[in-house]
């Protein structure tokens, strides 16, 4: 009782909301007359505080306190799982017409802000089925039992049991009642003193009706076959000269408050609280509707008999029951029954005793286990977690994800979504989905898996409706998602090629490497390359004829130029992938001195020539041009061939030829060369090779060569074109990388020899 009156209380003071004015047309109200007692329902949530009763005759008005509830036949109970306050009354209550039928009148009291409303509730039940010759009613509060009675008795009775028949004389004795118990028999007492201690004896429609609340003195408790039962045994008696007319009231009831085993709700009462003959009939049904014994067991109930104990057995989904939430350190359920039972017994002398119970059975706290699923997929790159087997009256209020809150609904901005299913079986799920990428999921390193492990911890608060208690139901769930090295995004620009990398959190597991040298910002300094790098994006800029390129399909059309970056493992240096970018590159003129010792040269003779020459050749006469288009040529050829002049100067040597052409009948030329630094040179000449781990510097310089010009022209009408160093037609920034070391084999015997080299030969 004590569990039960927590809830009603608690769920109370959560349901009261502003009040309504007429009961009736707003649909707040019922009143139902039933077998035996008439009930009113009322709705908490139109009644603004909890609702009182006074009971109404024409005597003057009666409040229903507890005490006078149970000592002139009222109920009153607090549903409020059902946000409901309902009154049963006793067709046999204290203040009830009994005139062609059972009218009852009460006055409903409202109370909102302080201000008493009262409503007035009238209602007549028919005359119900005929009773029994003994009726007892085992209700929530209170023990009652009518006995019909056909002995004429004598009138006069004293005030105190002036409801009986008026044929009793005025002259006779007194009433007087006797309790009893297993042990003694207690002194005699007048009714009006039986009043005073709470019981009530009437005498209604040729019926003796005896009624005590519970626990009273002279009440006694017993066990019958193990099921505690509280007993009352009344003799109400009067003298009358030489008779004496006694009447037996006995009431009997099972206490037993239930227990719940394999999800039912299990009720136990002695079949033999009073006499029979054989077994008794059984009907019941939750919320005051009575079906038999077999529609009870088609609807699931269970209805055996042990050791002459009827045992009564309620499916915790029957319908009528009541389900509720509960939240204290964890989410639990419990159930409630309001159980109606009658039980029919014959004795010896074939009188029939009927017994009712109103009993409101509640189970323990049960766990309600909610269902938590890790549906996340991988590929999609979304953690998707499942919260499942929430009751219907619990709900989410907030997220929290890894220390940050949310409040539920999500906002129509959030990055996050949270979507809302309900059954048909009053549960409901949330589905909660959050990007595996996202800035407020944690994202390490796994070198046991070699992947990224992404984690998330998640705290639903959710509450128990009405209420407000929180309950936090935490989970965490990880995912590996396989890592790949960061690849640049690449793009042509008409000087060189921009590369473009968007960091990644786990970025930092690689590094970046043109060649086999980590890209620095000195490193990029030193090649020419523009450089910006911040916590978001690293953006390159390298410049054509720059370190690093690699060209292809050279022609007067233009040139495949190739830039390389490599991504590299931080711990080991080994290469892991790479970013590759070709470009179709095209200018007017421009020289390339290659790590393998080839020089390659696009000569523009129209920057120094007015008409198209001649026969262009190299210092080697038969070494001609790949490629002839009016004024512009290509050569490429060995270093070391071609007649190339070798020279040495201060940590430099220098590779040279020129390009002869006859123009005017004169023949004139460009100087083109190469030079190449001898930091770190370890062999000089020492065979038919040429080593460079970097371009070199080429030149290309126009001149007249007068040993060769025609007789007609003499060396004082000579015009000697100014020395100038061709570049390629592009912006390139004023330095050029030097080399770490070369190595160069066999040059001509015109060379000369340098040094004493290993295996030098002419």
């Amino acid at each position: 009782m004590a569990f039960e009156l927590m809830f009603s209380v608690a769920l109370l003071l959560s349901l009261w909301s502003t009040a309504g004015c007429d009961f009736v047309v707003e649909g707040v109200l019922q009143m139902e007359c039933h077998d035996r007692y008439f009930m009113i329902a009322v709705d908490l949530t139109a009644t603004g505080e909890a609702p009182r009763f006074e009971a109404v005759d024409r005597t003057g008005a009666y409040a229903i306190t507890e005490d006078y509830a149970a000592k002139c036949g009222y109920s009153v109970s607090v549903l409020s799982f059902l946000g409901l306050v309902e009154l049963r009354a006793s067709y046999f209550s204290c203040h009830t017409e009994r005139v062609g039928g059972f009218s009852f009148r009460f006055n409903l009291i409202t109370s909102y802000d302080g201000v008493d409303a009262y409503y007035e509730l009238n209602k007549t039940c028919p005359l119900p089925p005929p009773w029994s010759p003994r009726e007892v009613t085992c209700e929530v509060n209170y023990m009652e039992v009518s006995v019909r009675s056909e002995l004429p008795c004598p009138s006069g009775l004293s005030d105190d049991f002036s409801s009986l028949s008026p044929l009793y004389s005025a002259s006779t004795q007194e009433w007087q009642v006797t309790f009893q118990s297993p042990e003694e028999q207690m002194p005699p007492m007048n009714l009006s003193q039986a009043r005073q201690e709470g019981y009530v004896f009437d005498i209604i429609n040729d019926r003796i009706v005896f009624r005590t609340p519970y626990g009273q003195p002279e009440s006694y408790g017993t066990e019958l076959n193990g099921v505690p039962v509280e007993v009352i045994h009344a003799t109400v008696f009067s003298r009358q000269s030489w008779i004496v007319v006694m009447v037996d009231l006995v009431a009997a009831c099972s206490m037993d408050e239930g227990s719940f085993e394999g999800g039912y709700m299990i009720w136990d009462t002695p079949e033999a609280l009073y006499p029979s003959l054989g077994s008794t009939k059984i009907s019941l049904g939750l919320d005051g509707n009575l079906v038999e014994q077999a529609a009870a067991e088609q609807a699931g109930f269970i209805m055996a008999r042990q050791n002459s104990t009827v045992q009564i057995g309620i499916p915790y989904n029957a319908k009528g029951g009541y389900r509720k939430s509960y939240v204290s350190n964890g989410i639990f359920e419990f159930y409630i029954f309001n159980l109606y039972l009658k039980q029919i017994s014959v004795d010896e002398h074939h009188e029939e005793t009927a017994l009712r119970f109103h009993r409101t059975l509640v189970t323990p706290l049960l766990p309600s286990s909610l269902f938590t699923e890790d549906q996340t997929d991988v590929k999609e790159g979304t953690f998707t977690i499942y919260l499942g087997k929430v009751p219907r009256d619990v709900v989410l209020t907030s997220v929290k994800l890894n220390g940050h809150e949310f409040a539920v609904p999500l906002s129509d901005t959030s990055a996050y979504t949270l979507t809302e299913v309900s059954y048909p079986n009053k549960t409901h799920s949330y589905t909660l989905k959050v990007l595996l990428n996202d800035p407020i999921v944690i994202q390490e390193f796994s070198k046991e898996n070699a992947a990224m492990l992404h984690k998330l911890d998640i705290n639903y608060t959710l509450i128990a409706l009405p209420g407000d208690e929180p309950y936090h139901h935490t989970v965490s769930v990880t995912a590996l998602m396989a890592v790949s090295p960061p690849a640049f995004d690449a793009n042509c620009t008409a000087s060189g090629i921009d590369f473009k990398l968007a960091y990644r959190p786990f970025d930092y597991l690689w590094y970046i490497s043109i060649g086999p040298h980590r890209l620095t910002p000195a490193l990029a300094a030193m090649h020419g390359y523009t450089m910006s790098n911040d916590s978001q994006r690293l953006l390159l800029s390298v410049p054509l004829f720059t370190h690093g390129y690699k060209y292809q399909n050279v022609s007067l059309k233009g040139f495949l130029g190739t830039f390389t970056i490599l991504m590299r493992d931080r711990d080991t240096s080994e290469v892991q992938t790479s970013t590759i970018k070709t470009c179709l590159f095209n200018t007017t003129e421009f020289i390339m001195c290659s790590t393998t010792g080839w020089m390659t040269v696009v000569a523009d003779l129209s920057l120094v020539l007015h008409e198209i020459p001649t026969k262009p050749h190299l210092i080697n006469r038969a070494c001609l041009p790949k490629e002839v288009d009016g004024t512009r040529v290509l050569f490429s050829f060995p270093l070391h061939s071609c007649g190339s002049i070798v020279k040495l100067e201060k940590g430099n040597v220098t590779y040279q030829n020129k390009i002869y052409f006859v123009s005017n009948n004169v023949t004139e030329g460009i100087t083109v060369q190469c030079r190449y630094p001898l930091v770190g040179l370890y062999r000089l000449f020492s065979a038919h090779k040429f080593e460079s781990d970097k371009e070199g510097v080429g030149s290309i310089i126009p001149f007249v060569d007068h040993a060769k010009a025609p007789a007609r022209i003499t060396a004082e009408t000579t015009t000697v074109a100014p020395r100038r160093t061709r570049s390629p037609n592009l912006h390139l920034p004023p330095f050029y990388p030097t080399a770490r070391y070369i190595k160069v084999y066999r040059v001509q015997n015109q060379f000369g020899s340098f040094g004493k080299g290993e295996g030098q030969n002419s």
